[in-house]
């Protein structure tokens, strides 16, 4: 599936969805479906800058594509790193530089955040392209 399907698949996912705390419980969903990172890979390293909760994300490059891996100690951002995560999966270096992720404003996540997680959401986002980019090097 493309970069672009993947969004729409989540688009149309979360319209099923009449209000925010069901959306909510959907995410949350997601977080605990979310294919965890090893316990020997939850490094300083990893840490994602900028996010009020703890969040790991380990990156792998092979065979053209990327592949991440991620984990949270708060189970709304573990959701959300689920959704990045599972468009931008085993997709190439460039299109995850390049994406333009509007699934994120598409579905109103960005305006249902608090400011701090808002501001998660865009280190997030930040991070996993800044790795597609070092791939690309």
């Amino acid at each position: 599936m493309t970069l672009e399907g993947k969004q729409q698949e989540i688009i149309d996912e979360f319209s099923i969805y009449s209000d925010w705390m069901e959306k909510y419980e959907y995410i949350i969903e997601l977080g605990k479906n979310l294919p965890i990172i090893d316990e020997d890979k939850k490094t300083e390293g990893r840490l994602i800058e900028g996010c009020q909760s703890r969040v790991w994300v380990a990156d792998e490059f092979r065979d053209g594509k990327m592949y991440f891996t991620a984990d949270s100690d708060a189970i709304i951002t573990k959701g959300i790193i689920a959704l990045l995560i599972q468009v931008l999966n085993e997709e190439t270096p460039e299109a995850i530089v390049n994406a333009d992720l509007h699934f994120i404003k598409d579905i109103g996540l960005q305006d249902h955040l608090s400011p701090t997680r808002a501001n998660g959401l865009l280190s997030m986002v930040k991070h996993l392209k800044k790795s597609a980019l070092i791939a690309l090097k």
